[in-house]
This record gives structure tokens, C-alpha cells and sequence, in this order.
């Protein structure tokens, strides 16, 4: 297991840090994800002063702030960060032995992960009934209000009223804007006043999400979850979940979700708990000052977030384990779980949808399904996997213009014009013009004799039919085929606008409209299968489908494993996504048609297009993620993707022949984010490795602490200094305590599969490549991407993200 690779290789690395110190685990850090880099080498002082002493000077037996921490749009080293961490933990353990206070402070670091994710879990769980709440508030206000209490959703409303009677339009209290307006009459006018209000609450919706990202968080657009994978997979994208990306993220959420657009909002939960998580994490030092530890808490807010969007705890751990984590330990495992429960307990508090669900589409039959049936499902997991692969490709090509284009200059008018076009086709349909939650929730309900929806205008002969008994199969109504043929143009319409809606500047989720096209498609596919059987009943095959007591065919599963397949075919999930949809939907015996259409959706899915549409994103926009599912099959070898070739020189720091000055310079002439320390130039034998962040932070520090430290002073990263150097000149500068001396190492004829294997197990910042000892070169990740984007024709340029 790579948890297992990765505490097995930290062994070797604690060597160096023992040396370094308790200075080294318990250093200052800047802000993390929310904050700023400290200043660089440029802002520190760098004039000349008086010679002094000859004594050695070593400015970092107190570590200065920023040591050990890493700048915007770097890799972390989880070697290093989780090798700190198991020091700082062995020296609370050996601190516990001086008395009861350091007793009682193990104890708090003991429990602080626990403390840590339940504060997560509940701060998720309230920011998601705040947005369902909203949500639905602002979406019925496109058709109506509530008369007496404004700030009642169109239920709510009805509800207090106490009417005998309720119907889709509403009620005594609840006043469409016609009626507001004084139009009393069902005519054109009442029609076309309704159609006007809609388009303008939709580009009033619109218009704000889109001015709320631009101006105070660019950040919060899209779902988020592309970047919580880089993140996750150790990459630092400072600001992306932040305080402000949380707050506009909500509200940008409720605005984009109510100008009904074609995009959901429970991808973004994901992105709104682990803002939560990062926030959270900063109340504990533990996990501010460490970033491979804070991944840990991530990787629980993520399992929240999924919690909340859909109610379901454990398929949000799964969602976690299999989609978006990179780093998963046991424990991990177990909190994930209890902060994924806290969030839906926390929301089953708030009864967001006042149906006693966490959700607002649960399916209450529990109809048998037959094997014949599973034809259907795995034509529908076809459908699913083929639709996939047309979305992924039409909207990473079309995301691609946009970047490419005088497009992407205009976000704020992108917006409006996808909104003006979504509003004004959408409205004369009413399955495009409702909720997408609550469509979904239709489709995948089973019809009675006493519905009155469209969808459910089937002939029954009600003269001999006891309403209160089962229903049974009839033939259908004109309503009901006039709904199919209504459902079709809603599906091709919502499989073309959202291409183009995904990717827009606004909060946007995928997993709403992706399962709804599958509902869609998968109710009308189960409306044919019904009426197939029903005309057919007497034959052999169908003839045990159509007993009494309930319908030939349940034609609301086919719906929920559409939804399954559509989802499955776009995400490529597969465990999590079957265990979201039983959870979601509540139809624990349908696990087997919704796990063989998932199947199908991923395998046809995967023949088609190798990629999920998160994982295309990540491509598209360059981030440096290198995918643990991906095998490297290429015969190269460490000496063809080093840095530099053999025909460059390698720029390296010396152990103990070089000035500030020199180093200064090297700093200066170069941007390279760490140097390699060697023996000397002329005997070029690796001794560690240096951090230029590190290098910029000690001298600087030591420059404005100690008035000895010049330009002409040595720099050391050696204990002892060689006989005669500190006899003459100014003092010398020891930087020993923030060199690695135990960096990760292969020789040139190492195979490339298994440098990647090694990046990918150990998460590593980079490997240093050695032959009989003596330095060759570098590799990074970056390096490994752009290698592997040349190997498949691809630019190698567009693996950097800065």
C-alpha cells in the first residue's frame, strides 16, 4: 500500500531531522492557502558592513519564520513535512513525562484531529442548509412570492396557508407575478408577463454570481473539485480556499442555481467544506504549520462536502478515497467518516427540505426488478458512458476556445448570454423550466391513480380498480405521451447548454445536470420497456413482469440508473457513485442495476476517452497532478528527463567555498526553487540539498541580526569549519540546520517507471541523479509531466500552472 511506501521511506529522512532539532517542528509558517509568501530575497537588506569577529556565527539556533514552508504555486515535500510531524509527536510524548500540564497538552494534540474535523463537519453542514435554503427561496422567486411573508420558497408558503388544497401552481398565499401586477386572467398577457419576469430574475441572478467572482473571489467559479485534486495531491494554490472563495462561493452558488442555469451545486460543496477544513485548520498548529498534515484534514472536508450535497456519509468517504485524495492512512479513513457524519447530522438538523431527507428526491416503492431487465440498464450504461465521452471532449474543446480567445477577456457578458439563452428556451417547457432537483425527483418517482402530472396520464380503468390498491400497468394517456415527446426536447436541450454553461465564471456544479440527462433519458427508455411489456403481457418473457399487485415495469428505476450511468460516464466513478445513489435515493435493492450500468458507463466510457472530465480540466488548465491511476509504459530512462542535459552545467551550491555574495548571486541569476549542496566544483560529490526559499529566508535573517554577516563572509553547510577558514576575514555563515541532508537519489540508468512510481508513493518535490556518486542532474514533477505530454505529441509548455 503507498501509505505503507511512504512511512517506510521516512525512516532514512529523520536521520537529518533529528539533527536539526525541536527548532525545525515547531518553526513559525506564513499563512497558508489564505495568505501571502513572505518577502524574497530582493526585499532583504543586502549592503555591506564592517568586518567582525571570526567566531562562527549560526543564525538559526532559533529557526526564523518561514523555514520549512513552501511559496505560491510550489509542490510540497511530504517526505520532510510528515517526517516533522512524527518528531514533533515524539517530542510531546517525551514531554508528557515533566508533569501534568504537558499531560494535558499531549492529550490536546492527541484529540485536536478529532476536535479539528468535527468543527469541519458541522461548518459544512450549515453553510449547505444555508445554500439549499437560498437556493430555493430565490428560485421560486422567478415565478411568484408569498403574499404575507416574503421570505417564505412557494412550499413554505403553502404550508402556512392551511388551504385544503394544493396544487403545482400554488396557493391562496403564494402570488405569481401576473397576479402581482394585477393580470388576473390565464390568457397570453399572464403568459408572457410570467415569461418576462423569469428572463430578467435569471440575468439578475446571473449577472451578480458572475460580478461577486469577478470582483472578490475569481476563485470561486466553476466546482472546484479539479483544484481540490492538485491541491490535495500537494500542490499549493494559495487564496483557493480562503475566507472569501468560501463566502462568495456560497452565495455565488445560490444566484448561478437559481438563474436556472444548466449546472447543480453539489460539486461545489466539496470545494465549500474544504474551504471550511483549510479555515478551520488554522485554529490548530498542528495542521496550520504543516502541509501534509492539513491535506489530511482536506481529504475529510471533501468526504463532508459530498455528505451534504447528498446525503450520504459513507458515499462521501468513498467519493474522497476514490475521486480526490492522494494521501489516504488509516486514520484518515476514520475521521473522514465521523466529519461526513457531523455535516449530515448538523443538515438533517436544519430539515432543509421539510421532507424528513437529507435530499430532495427519495424514491418510496420498492418495486422488483427482473433479470431481463438488465439489458435495459446496460444499454442505459452505454448511453451514459457515450454521452460522457461526447461532453468531456465538446467542453474541454470548447473551454479551450474560451482560453484561447477574445472570449475569455468577456466573462460577465459569457454569462448573460448563456443565461438569456438558457431562460428563454427553457421557459415554454415546463421540464426545463422547473428545478433540476426537483425534475429529477419526478423521474424517479413511480406514478399512483391519484397523480395528476403528465408523466403519469396513464389510461386506467377506474371503475374496477380500487384507488387505494397498488397501481398497476395501463396504456398511456395523450398527457403522458405529449410528456414524452416534452422530455425529449428537454433532454437534447440540456445535453447541448450545459457543454457550453460548464466552465462558465460562476459557481457551477456537474453532478445535478449530469444526472438529470440520465433521469431523463432513462424514464422514457423505461416508459418504451413498460409499454412493451404491458402490450406483450400474455407472452412468455414478460408474463411473470405483469402480476397483480404492481406495475409490469417501474419505469422510475430506469430514471435513478440513468442518473447513475450519465454520472458515472462523465466522473468515471464507480464504487463511490453506486454507493451515493443507494444513499441518495434510498433503493438499497437496486444495487445491482445501478452497479452494472456505472460498470458499463466507466468501461465505454474509458475505450472512448481515457479520461474524467476532472482530469481533463486538470489537463486543460496545466496543473501540475501526476495521476496515480496512469501507467507509464515508455522504456525511458532518469538521464533523458534530468534537468540539465549533459551538455549544460548544473547550477549547485558548494559546501563550504562559496560567499553570501556568490550565493546572492546565484539567487539573483537564477529561479530555481532549490539548489543541490556539493563538495566542491572540482569534486562535484553530492551532501544535500537547499531550499531557495530557505536560502533567502537565513540570510536575510542573519543579515539583519547580526552585523558580521557581509557580502565577503564564507557560507558553511558543514558543522566544522576547515582549518585556517575562520583565521582571516568576517565571520562566517553556518546554514547547516536547513540543509536536507538526506535528499531522495537514483543513478541516470534508473528507469522511468520507476522514478514516476516514486514520485507518485513518496510524494516527492523532486529526485536528484547521481552516477558512482557524483551529480549528474534533477528531476521534478513538473519535468516528469512535460516528459510524458512529449511522449504522447503533446506541448510540453503547457504543464506549468503560475
Amino acid at each position: 500500500m503507498e501509505t505503507d511506501t511512504l512511512v517506510r521511506a521516512m525512516d532514512g529522512i529523520e536521520l537529518h531531522y533529528k539533527a536539526v532539532g525541536k527548532e525545525s517542528v515547531n518553526s513559525s509558517s506564513d499563512k497558508d492557502m489564505n495568505g501571502t509568501p513572505d518577502d524574497t530575497f530582493h526585499n532583504a537588506p543586502i549592503a555591506d558592513k564592517s568586518q567582525g569577529s571570526t567566531n562562527l556565527f549560526d543564525p538559526l539556533e532559533d529557526l526564523p519564520p518561514g523555514i520549512g514552508q513552501y511559496d505560491d504555486f510550489h509542490t510540497i515535500d511530504w517526505l520532510r513535512d510528515i517526517s516533522r510531524d512524527r518528531m514533533r509527536h515524539r517530542h510531546i510524548i517525551k514531554k508528557k513525562q515533566e508533569g501534568c500540564f504537558e499531560k494535558l497538552k499531549g492529550a490536546h494534540d492527541a484529540w485536536s484531529g478529532w476536535v479539528c474535523v468535527l468543527l469541519v463537519g458541522c461548518a459544512a453542514g450549515v453553510c449547505a442548509a444555508i445554500v439549499d435554503i437560498g437556493a430555493t427561496w430565490m428560485s421560486d422567486l422567478k415565478e411568484g412570492v408569498c403574499s404575507e411573508a416574503f421570505w417564505l420558497n412557494r412550499e413554505h408558503c403553502c404550508w402556512a396557508a392551511n388551504d385544503t388544497t394544493f396544487d403545482q401552481d400554488g396557493c391562496s398565499q403564494w402570488s405569481t407575478w401576473p397576479q402581482l401586477f394585477g393580470v388576473t386572467s390565464e390568457g397570453a398577457g399572464s403568459y408572457v408577463l410570467s415569461y418576462i419576469m423569469y428572463v430578467i430574475w435569471a440575468l439578475i441572478f446571473a449577472v451578480l454570481a458572475a460580478m461577486l467572482v469577478r470582483v472578490f473571489a475569481p476563485y470561486a467559479c466553476g466546482s472546484g473539485i479539479p483544484e481540490i485534486k492538485t491541491i490535495l495531491s500537494g500542490f499549493i494554490i494559495r487564496g483557493y480556499l480562503g475566507k472569501w472563495t468560501l463566502i462568495i462561493k456560497s452565495v455565488g452558488m445560490m444566484l448561478s442555481v437559481s438563474a436556472g442555469l444548466s449546472l447543480g451545486k453539489e460539486g461545489p460543496f466539496v470545494h465549500i467544506a474544504s474551504c471550511c477544513g483549510n479555515v478551520l485548520s488554522h485554529l490548530f498548529p498542528k495542521y496550520d504549520k504543516n502541509e501534509a498534515k492539513k491535506r489530511e484534514i482536506l481529504s475529510a472536508a471533501a468526504a463532508a462536502g459530498v455528505s451534504v450535497a447528498f446525503g450520504a456519509p459513507i458515499g462521501g468517504v468513498l467519493f474522497s478515497l476514490e475521486e480526490v485524495s492522494y494521501y489516504f492512512p488509516l486514520k484518515t479513513l476514520w475521521r473522514s467518516f465521523f466529519c461526513a457524519l457531523a455535516a449530515a447530522f448538523v443538515l438533517r438538523s436544519f430539515n432543509p427540505f421539510g421532507n424528513d431527507h437529507l435530499v430532495m428526491f427519495y424514491i418510496e416503492y420498492n418495486n422488483p426488478w427482473y433479470l431481463i431487465e438488465l439489458g435495459a440498464f446496460i444499454l442505459l450504461g452505454v448511453f451514459g458512458g457515450i454521452w460522457g465521452t461526447i461532453f468531456i471532449k465538446a467542453n474541454i474543446r470548447w473551454c479551450r476556445f474560451r482560453k484561447t480567445s477574445v472570449l475569455g477577456k468577456y466573462p460577465i457578458v459569457e454569462v448573460l448570454v448563456v443565461t438569456l439563452v438558457t431562460a428563454v428556451i427553457a421557459y415554454p417547457n415546463p421540464y426545463t423550466r422547473m428545478n433540476t432537483s426537483a425534475l429529477i425527483k419526478q423521474l424517479v418517482s413511480q406514478c399512483r391513480p391519484e397523480d395528476e402530472t403528465a408523466l403519469c396520464d396513464y389510461q386506467y380503468n377506474t371503475t374496477a380498480m380500487d384507488m387505494t390498491a397498488d397501481v398497476v400497468s395501463a396504456p398511456l394517456g395523450p398527457d403522458a405521451i405529449k410528456a414524452i415527446w416534452l422530455l425529449f426536447l428537454a433532454l437534447i436541450f440540456k445535453m447541448i447548454i450545459t457543454i457550453f454553461t460548464f466552465g462558465l465564471k460562476v459557481p457551477a456544479g456537474l453532478f445535478i445536470p449530469s444526472m438529470a440527462i440520465g433521469a431523463i433519458a432513462g424514464r422514457l427508455i423505461g416508459m418504451g420497456v413498460e409499454q412493451l411489456a404491458y402490450a406483450y403481457r400474455s407472452h412468455y418473457i414478460f408474463k411473470e413482469m405483469c402480476t397483480s399487485g404492481h406495475t409490469c415495469v417501474t419505469p422510475g428505476l430506469y430514471a435513478m440508473v440513468g442518473a447513475c450511468a450519465a454520472l458515472g460516464g462523465v466522473t468515471r466513478m464507480t464504487v463511490s457513485l453506486v454507493v451515493i445513489m443507494f444513499e441518495l435515493t434510498g433503493g438499497l435493492q437496486y444495487i445491482v442495476p445501478l452497479m452494472a450500468a456505472a460498470m458499463t458507463a466507466k468501461w465505454v466510457g474509458d475505450s472512448l476517452h481515457k479520461e474524467g472530465i476532472y482530469d481533463a480540466h486538470i489537463h486543460l488548465n496545466g496543473y501540475p497532478y501526476l495521476d496515480c491511476k496512469e501507467e507509464f509504459v515508455h522504456t525511458t530512462l532518469a538521464a533523458d528527463v534530468m534537468k540539465p542535459r549533459h551538455d549544460q552545467p548544473l547550477c549547485v551550491v558548494a559546501q563550504d567555498s562559496m560567499t553570501v555574495s556568490d550565493v546572492e548571486n546565484v539567487l539573483r541569476e537564477t529561479d530555481h526553487n532549490g539548489f543541490p549542496v556539493i563538495v566542491s566544483h572540482e569534486s562535484p560529490f553530492l551532501v544535500g540539498f537547499v531550499l531557495r526559499r530557505d536560502l533567502i529566508i537565513a540570510i536575510g535573517n542573519a543579515r539583519k541580526m547580526h552585523e558580521g554577516i557581509v557580502s565577503k563572509s564564507m557560507v558553511y553547510f558543514t558543522n566544522s569549519i576547515p582549518s585556517g577558514g575562520a583565521s582571516v576575514g568576517p565571520e562566517p555563515l553556518k546554514l547547516k540546520k536547513i540543509l536536507d541532508m538526506s535528499p531522495v537519489t537514483v543513478t541516470d540508468q534508473t528507469p522511468m517507471e520507476t522514478v514516476i512510481d516514486m514520485f507518485r508513493k513518496l510524494g516527492l518535490r523532486q529526485i536528484l541523479v547521481t552516477s558512482n556518486g557524483r551529480l549528474l542532474g534533477i528531476i521534478t514533477k513538473k519535468d516528469i509531466l512535460r516528459h510524458i505530454a512529449q511522449l504522447e505529441n503533446e506541448d510540453p509548455a503547457s504543464i506549468l500552472f503560475n
